[in-house]
């Protein structure tokens, strides 16, 4: 691998998207593409000033990339969903600071498949290993305190472990699709209390006079983002100095514009989709769903339930969407049919006694993160007949 070189980069701007493009697409994750992360850049909603410093390296042969590994440079930890605040409290009880610190995934998206994105025919040991490496130096020449990579990949993650990192289980929700014809089919997954209760807060949401309508590809009209934006906002402002609100109103301009064919929105209104009292954006590509953002004007019982999960759910049954992850948090998703799975962030920590601890301690962390997703998904209230459905999902 003599003839190899790496360069690191302040904007994905830095890399040819045809070159990105080429590593990345088969994965089929809309939030790593050239054209989402280079929207996230353009727009403001990541940058230094918001503490994303993009920091991407790519492993070029001669003239040709062959791998990348998204990275920022980080000065907090908001907008990960990975809550890392003990880890910080440990550095500081340490006499360590804790940021900047490393991290890769998909900015402010909760969505499993980091991984370095390598080029086919490549050794992806040899390529993690070489970029791991570069990276050691890098955080050891600027005093960085670690490196965190977020959601991994579950075949990338054994790469990563066998280069030294350690690894962190949490939780995330994932609905599937078992053959479903229909949204009775998925109904029918259910024990009769929990079908009478999602049928009664389906008809609730008919009774106030709400239809929602799908709005995806060349059916969603440009300035609809424009309006989720509102939505987005709102939501956002609602929960006030909690309220998470990342994203600017250009990135949705730039969704309008490069984005689109992987969008649907779930428009919630009283006859007119383009006129929307509540609307949830969501983001697909081949069999996979991702639900991200919701607003609503009114306060209308069970709309979100609706917005946010049945409608996106009957969606993807009818096209034959295999997986539906709703995003991060939220315990009511459980007993709407999302089971609780565990998913992994991995570390490098560069102070060997911070390092020396951590690693003690995760072990039993993790166990305990599995015996709870266990407990969680035994609530669930699911038919015996479907009670497979929470086998494998540790």
């Amino acid at each position: 691998m003599a003839e190899l070189t790496v360069r690191w980069h302040r904007s994905i701007e830095e890399i040819p998207e045809a070159h990105w493009q080429a590593l990345t697409e088969a994965a089929g994750l809309p939030f790593y593409s050239w054209r989402w992360l280079a929207g996230l850049e353009r727009s403001g909603s990541v940058a230094p000033r918001q503490g994303w410093q993009p920091c991407h390296l790519s492993l070029w042969r001669e003239e040709q990339v062959i791998a990348v590994a998204p990275l920022y440079l980080k000065g907090h930890s908001y907008g990960e969903f990975v809550f890392d605040q003990s880890f910080a409290q440990l550095a500081a009880q340490l006499g360590q600071r804790y940021y900047p610190k490393l991290l890769g995934m998909s900015p402010l998206s909760p969505v499993v498949g980091y991984r370095f994105f390598t080029a086919t025919g490549e050794d992806p040991q040899q390529v993690t290993d070489l970029l791991m490496q570069c990276i050691d130096r890098f955080c050891a020449e600027h005093q960085i305190f670690s490196c965190n990579f977020l959601y991994a990949d579950p075949q990338w993650q054994a790469l990563a472990e066998a280069s030294g990192c350690a690894t962190w289980l949490n939780q995330q929700s994932l609905w599937s699709n078992q053959s479903y014809g229909c949204f009775d089919d998925y109904l029918a997954s259910f024990n009769a209390n929990q079908r009478r209760n999602i049928k009664r807060e389906r008809k609730a949401v008919e009774r106030a006079g709400i239809t929602v309508t799908p709005l995806a590809g060349q059916d969603l009209p440009a300035e609809m983002l424009e309006r989720m934006h509102h939505f987005y906002a709102q939501h956002c402002a609602r929960w006030g100095p909690w309220g998470s609100k990342y994203l600017t109103e250009a990135f949705f301009d730039e969704a309008a514009a490069d984005l689109r064919e992987h969008l649907v929105l779930f428009s919630a209104h009283r006859g007119d989709p383009l006129d929307p009292v509540a609307m949830s954006l969501c983001v697909h590509a081949g069999d996979q769903l991702w639900g991200r953002y919701w607003g609503s004007d009114e306060e209308i019982d069970n709309l979100h339930f609706e917005v946010c999960y049945y409608a996106p759910i009957q969606w993807a049954i009818e096209r034959g969407i295999q997986r539906f992850d709703p995003g991060a948090g939220g315990s009511h998703k459980r007993r709407r049919g999302f089971v609780a799975r565990s998913h992994a962030s991995l570390h490098r920590w560069y102070y060997e006694p911070f390092d020396a601890i951590a690693r003690r301690w995760l072990p039993e962390a993790n166990s305990e993160q599995l015996s709870q997703i266990e407990a969680v998904n035994a609530e669930l209230p699911f038919t015996g007949a479907t009670r497979s459905l929470t086998d494998s999902a540790a």
